[in-house]
């Protein structure tokens, strides 16, 4: 069974980087566009979800807040990358449940390993 990875990201850079990292890691992605997405997701959960804290699409911090308040998606890792120069953005993401923020190049230079699901390195 391929593992699977929710992915709210705008930056077709990134998405494409992601995606790549983890096809060579045997798994697949699935872009969240809305909210409604995460309808879909509960009924199939995925292995983790990586969000970009700056995303236009959707509000980032009340996307993990949604996802975080669902029983059945709540246990799910979520993975958020941002400049590490925002600060406030961070702390809004970790009070909304965030389990790992990371400054965005760090979190490039960690992809292979968190699509992995060694989550460890981001400690």
């Amino acid at each position: 069974m391929t593992r699977r990875i929710g992915l709210l990201v705008d930056d077709m850079f990134f998405v494409s980087k992601i995606a790549g990292a983890a096809e060579r890691a045997g798994s697949k992605i699935e872009r969240i566009k809305s909210l409604a997405d995460l309808d879909r997701l509960a009924t199939d959960p995925p292995a983790l979800v990586i969000i970009d804290l700056n995303s236009d699409r959707l509000d980032p911090v009340q996307t993990i807040e949604a996802l975080k308040s669902r029983p059945e998606l709540s246990s799910i890792p979520v993975v958020g990358f941002v400049s590490h120069v925002q600060v406030d953005l961070i702390r809004r993401a970790e009070a909304a449940g965030c389990d790992h923020v990371a400054p965005r190049s760090r979190f490039t230079q960690l992809l292979s390993e968190i699509v992995s699901g060694n989550l460890e390195s981001l400690r």
